[in-house]
């Protein structure tokens, strides 16, 4: 299963990367390793929602529900992400990532901060 990460980089700006997780055979389905998490948050941002270059508050997934979202990198790379599309916001530090609302609908995701 792909996922995309977004990092801070040497050059202290944050940065793309796909990241394939490893799964393993479950009974009839396949799973990942349990990762410690500390909570789960559900949010909503209106279709105007806009915010200049951050990095993560904290190391966590951040999963699109519905709407969508643009997040930018400080090299100007943009991805856009919709419904069931999970990102690992892992740009604790640095000058972090825009992220805006787009398509005109509220965004609602969900973080989940790990420990």
């Amino acid at each position: 299963m792909k996922i995309v990460r977004i990092y801070t980089g040497s050059d202290n700006e944050s940065h793309f990367e796909d990241v394939e997780v490893e799964l393993q055979v479950a009974g009839d389905m396949m799973a990942s390793a349990l990762e410690p998490a500390h909570g789960i948050m559900f949010r909503t941002a209106p279709p105007t929602h806009y915010s200049d270059y951050h990095p993560a508050p904290k190391r966590q997934y951040v999963i699109t529900l519905s709407g969508a979202v643009e997040i930018e990198t400080g090299d100007g790379t943009v991805r856009r992400f919709g419904p069931g599309d999970v990102m690992l916001a892992d740009d604790t530090s640095g000058r972090g990532h825009i992220t805006r609302v787009v398509g005109g609908q509220p965004r609602h995701y969900v973080f989940i901060p790990l420990k």
